[in-house]
């Protein structure tokens, strides 16, 4: 009986173990702000992601307006590199910051690939952003395990939706 109870601690010790070597570190992106509001449901529907597996990228500085027909604000911001905004396989918003997480630079920014993921074109790190939440699936991110920095997508008090962190 002993020996039985001791085999289930030690086995419960040994996966608790087991998973706490497979975290994500997804804050290396260096935090920056991010606001991009959609005010009305057809802007939603024409800028945002509104059904699974959509993809737009935003990037608001003075130089660059991406998408160029977006009515951005004095008051928005798209993160370090410019914000990835995607509606998953279930067709929730999530939202991602474009730069690698590997070595973040503001104008070296992700893409999404053939297979449906998005990756670095300096280390080639591939990430599941439309399943996985941002998770390295390649890469030098997958061997070091570096996720991508997250931003919160919500139905907002006065907006449809707003991109926020």
């Amino acid at each position: 009986m002993m020996k039985a109870i001791v085999r289930v601690v030690l086995a419960a010790v040994v996966a608790v173990a087991a998973t706490a070597c497979h975290t994500i570190d997804d804050d290396l992106v260096p935090p920056a702000q991010v606001n991009i509001s959609f005010t009305t449901e057809a802007q939603w529907t024409i800028y945002g992601a509104p059904a699974a597996m959509d993809c737009k990228t935003f990037i608001f500085t003075s130089t660059e307006r991406v998408p160029a027909g977006f009515p951005y604000m004095a008051s928005s911001a798209t993160g370090f590199a410019g914000v990835m905004l995607v509606g998953d396989v279930n067709g929730t918003p999530r939202a991602f910051d474009l730069a690698c997480p590997v070595d973040p630079k503001r104008n070296v920014r992700l893409f999404i690939n053939d297979n449906h993921e998005a990756q670095c074109p300096v280390c080639g790190s591939r990430y599941d952003v439309f399943s996985l939440e941002g998770y390295p699936v390649g890469g030098p991110a997958a061997d070091k395990g570096y996720g991508l920095r997250q931003y919160r997508v919500a139905r907002g008090r006065v907006d449809f939706m707003l991109v926020s962190y």
